[in-house]
């Protein structure tokens, strides 16, 4: 029986990274992020739903969803953000659900489900054991606005409306402490997954 392990970290403290090291190892991630993307592509059944809950002024000439136009419409308004997580949500847990189905008939020994805000969304359920990428506070924030090119207080802004890494430590089966080199983040990841595949 497959080991399915739910993946999460903070905005900037290498979950990407990690998430690398896992299909370097020839382990499958079903990431949410890219589900996401593919769930409100043009003719899929959320961008139905999309359009006709937020009207035709969100589409770009071509089609398809003007995502930062959407996106500038729910980061202010709480109730239409809850609107759009309604409908997106659901089809993407359904989506990576398939991806996964697919490499457990394969017959693969783990799959990595790569969900950002696993414990926000409170979708432990969908993983057999969690890993936290776990950086200090300051690493956080510098490598935040160095890779981004944002301003200290953006970055701090985008930092705070993620739930702290200090409380999902606490949530978590196994926290990689990527403060280090790569190669500490690389031996840190095999040990865990040595003692979780027998």
């Amino acid at each position: 029986m497959a080991l399915i392990i739910g993946l999460t970290g903070g905005i900037a403290s290498g979950k990407s990274t990690v998430s690398n090291m896992f299909k370097e190892k020839g382990i499958t991630v079903v990431d949410a992020d890219v589900e996401a993307r593919l769930a409100v592509e043009t003719g899929e059944p959320a961008y139905f739903k999309i359009v006709e809950n937020f009207g035709s002024d969100i589409l770009l000439p071509d089609g398809s969803i003007d995502r930062p136009k959407l996106g500038s419409i729910i980061f202010h308004n709480e109730e239409k953000r809850r609107v759009l997580n309604e409908i997106v949500h659901p089809d993407v847990r359904r989506r990576m659900n398939e991806k996964k189905e697919i490499a457990v008939n394969r017959g693969e020994k783990a799959v990595v489900l790569d969900i950002p805000l696993l414990f926000e969304s409170r979708l432990e359920y969908m993983a057999d054991k969690t890993i936290l990428v776990y950086v200090d506070a300051p690493v956080q924030l510098s490598r935040l606005m160095s890779r981004n090119g944002l301003s200290r207080e953006d970055a701090e802004a985008r930092i705070m409306s993620q739930m702290d890494l200090k409380i999902k430590i606490n949530l978590a089966n196994a926290v990689i402490d990527n403060n280090g080199t790569i190669e500490e983040t690389k031996k840190q990841l095999d040990s865990i997954l040595e003692s979780w595949i027998k």
